[in-house]
């Protein structure tokens, strides 16, 4: 899964990106790597599997991860080519969702880009930019499809049909996620990466004192969660410099730092679980020697295919996935007693794998 993480200039979109990639260098179940200058590699929290390598004491733990992509120049005007314009847009393009950070602390000594803090101005600006690049995308694509319409087939007057409404619904400050879409609708999208149809989470950036407080004195962020709740988003409130510092530590002095501030979890944590959930994925899990794992599926996977993520012949000679839940694996103490209860059950190619299934996939090439 990978997130790209925009925002205007001076919001703490840096920031937060620092802290994150030095979470992931700290990571001790993963090995951190860079794979460009703005890429960012973290582990997604799953106490499941801590649990597992004490059953099993397997040689490598290895959680399932997300990418966050740090996506630098967007200014006022970056669909017309201003600041990194055309840099954003293909990065923003190769993403499965958007992290927006919004500013929503005041501090005199950190200058706005336009004057003052207003997180839905702000918000508006960016998905303004959005909105342009995708009308020219549009505008493109129905020119296109008009050329197709003339050999006859009907299916590009249906594609023209719904580019235009796009275009329309665009061309009235609306973005393509807040219009209903059929599954075969869908699935014709797939091919226009339209950046308005991109899921959105909104991580409201606030001050250290706000976090303590729970947001409840903070104007901008409550500003920010009734226009998200209009637009059907998601708002989780971090703190960039907090979660700067929070990178710096061990695991254990980051659970007293975050005992001290209030708060059981890091802005980073919860805004992973939401992506999470927001792109609707689950994880299954496999344990033994030399690793337990975390894979990651999209919900509705079934088990054929989610033996694919290991490696493509587990799904060729897919024969069967034996199958345990997590919660009685837990509770009998070990695979074997699970056995002995009869709660490992052997499912074949139409079983649909669910969150905290522990996976043994039997094939034959």
């Amino acid at each position: 899964m990978k997130l790209g993480i925009v925002g205007l200039p001076n919001v703490g979109k840096s920031t937060l990106f620092n802290a994150i990639t030095n979470a992931g260098a700290a990571a001790s179940n993963y090995p951190f790597c860079t794979i460009e200058p703005n890429v960012g590699v973290v582990a997604v929290p799953d106490s499941r599997l801590d649990s597992l390598a004490e059953m099993y004491k397997p040689e490598k733990l290895t959680p399932a991860i997300i990418e966050f992509v740090d996506i630098a120049g967007l200014v006022k005007g970056a669909s017309r080519g201003e600041g990194l314009g055309n840099k954003f847009l293909s990065h923003i393009r190769e993403v499965d969702a958007i992290v927006h950070v919004v500013r929503c602390f005041e501090d005199k000594n950190i200058t706005h880009v336009d004057g003052s803090v207003d997180p839905v101005r702000d918000v508006e600006t960016i998905n303004l930019e959005l909105i342009f690049a995708d009308l020219e995308s549009l505008e493109r694509r129905i020119d296109r499809t008009k050329k197709s319409m003339k050999g006859g087939d009907k299916k590009y007057a249906a594609q023209l049909e719904l580019f235009e409404r796009i275009k329309e619904a665009l061309e009235h400050g609306r973005q393509a996620r807040e219009i209903d879409f059929s599954a075969g609708e869908l699935e014709i999208l797939k091919e226009v990466s339209l950046l308005t149809l991109k899921p959105v989470i909104f991580a409201a950036n606030v001050a250290e004192d706000d976090l303590a407080e729970g947001y409840k004195n903070n104007e901008n962020y409550l500003k920010l969660v009734e226009y998200a709740k209009e637009k059907k988003c998601e708002v989780i409130p971090v703190s960039a410099r907090i979660e700067e510092e929070i990178s710096q530590l061990g695991e254990d002095e980051k659970l007293a730092f975050l005992e001290e501030l209030g708060i059981n979890r890091s802005g980073l944590d919860r805004l992973v679980e939401a992506s999470y959930s927001l792109l609707g994925l689950i994880s299954y899990l496999t344990a033994g020697q030399p690793e337990v794992r975390a894979w990651t599926i999209k919900k509705g996977t079934k088990a054929p295919q989610a033996a694919g993520k290991i490696h493509t012949d587990f799904e060729r000679g897919f024969i069967r996935a034996e199958v345990v839940s997590y919660d009685d694996l837990i509770s009998c103490g070990s695979m074997a007693a699970a056995k002995e209860k009869g709660l490992v059950r052997s499912e074949g190619k139409e079983y649909v794998v669910q969150d905290g299934d522990v996976v043994l996939f039997r094939f034959n090439v």
